[in-house]
């Protein structure tokens, strides 16, 4: 490929985008199977609208605009419903790195600048948990049958750690020998590969501990994985446990316990940092304890801070006693 003159087409850049984003920027599985689907769209609407050959010199802000316009107007999701804002994000997001690599290589291309995203609601807050819809989730599954017990102790783990769905799937038997001390009150601590293949800490609850080996326990298999499906349906080939069906059990869960709003894995995530900072526990911890490389990322949190700063506010200042004074 001669880079300095390019005129294949973009598509012929997308697998070394995708090695690139392996080798060179260690992303994980997960992001790079994100990457590759938000991409194979953008390809695809490349063909459908005759610029299949179409280089990366000759990409424009023009074709970027109309492309965010099939995306907001035109494109379907299997459901048939058309992408929220913050879904067509993740495929302009997809396009902007795809420039910035071929930049990096000195290819004559759009600026990523050009890519405009869409702008989202500035007050939009997370979704999160209160304790005691936690606890009612965690009383759905059926702790008497192999699939309840494992669905509790997932939810416990979850709830727990506030690990990424990513890196709970991947977890193995092997790496839980440390259970063999089965002091009921003590943390535990789990070196785990998290986002950005970037090893993290993270710590298992006596609660959670003590669940995760009453299921250990009751396994009868020499499987690999630590949660593995009982039911021959989304089985990788080791019968790990995939993220769709534990995506599937907690919104099954959550309905089970009378939530209304959509609960997702990532809405426990949400719930453990609320909670720690709930608790007293300071954005900078909150930040290591997830996993973020930035404490910009916690901030998302504030909606915790800022009624614990309200709080204080009512009940130390003294201003809204001068009309008595």
């Amino acid at each position: 490929m001669n880079i300095k003159n390019p005129t294949e087409p973009i598509a012929q850049y997308i697998l070394p985008f995708l090695d690139y984003c392996e080798i060179e920027k260690g992303l994980s599985n997960n992001t790079q199977r994100n990457y590759k689907q938000y991409l194979k769209l953008f390809i695809d609407w490349l063909k459908k609208t005759n610029n299949e050959s179409l280089s990366p010199s000759e990409l424009t802000a023009s074709h970027i605009w109309d492309y965010r316009l099939y995306l907001a107007r035109s494109y379907k999701t299997r459901s048939g419903e058309y992408l929220g804002k913050k879904s067509q994000n993740y495929y302009l997001i997809a396009v902007r790195a795809l420039l910035d690599f071929l930049a990096d290589r000195d290819i004559d291309t759009l600026s990523s600048s050009k890519v405009k995203l869409a702008k989202q609601k500035t007050d939009e807050t997370i979704s999160f948990l209160e304790v005691r819809d936690v606890e009612a989730m965690l009383k759905i599954p059926d702790i008497k049958t192999p699939i309840g017990l494992r669905d509790r102790s997932i939810m416990e783990l979850l709830f727990s750690s506030g690990m990424r769905i990513s890196e709970l799937v991947a977890l193995n038997v092997d790496q839980m020998s440390f259970f063999k001390d089965k002091n009921p009150n003590r943390t535990f601590e789990l070196s785990i590969v998290g986002k950005g293949k970037h090893i993290r800490t993270i710590f298992i609850s006596p609660r959670a501990s003590g669940w995760l080996r009453v299921y250990l326990a009751s396994r009868k298999d020499v499987q690999k994985p630590l949660f593995i499906n009982h039911r021959g349906k989304d089985i990788d080939d080791d019968h790990r446990l995939t993220p769709r069906s534990i995506q599937k059990m907690i919104s099954r869960s959550a309905l089970l316990a009378g939530i209304s709003k959509k609960v997702t894995p990532h809405t426990l995530r949400h719930s453990y940092a609320t909670d720690l900072l709930g608790h007293g526990a300071d954005l900078r911890s909150v930040q290591e304890l997830l996993g973020h490389k930035n404490v910009a990322t916690t901030q998302i949190y504030t909606h915790v801070t800022n009624k614990g700063l309200r709080d204080i506010h009512e009940r130390f200042h003294g201003g809204k006693d001068l009309d008595n004074k």
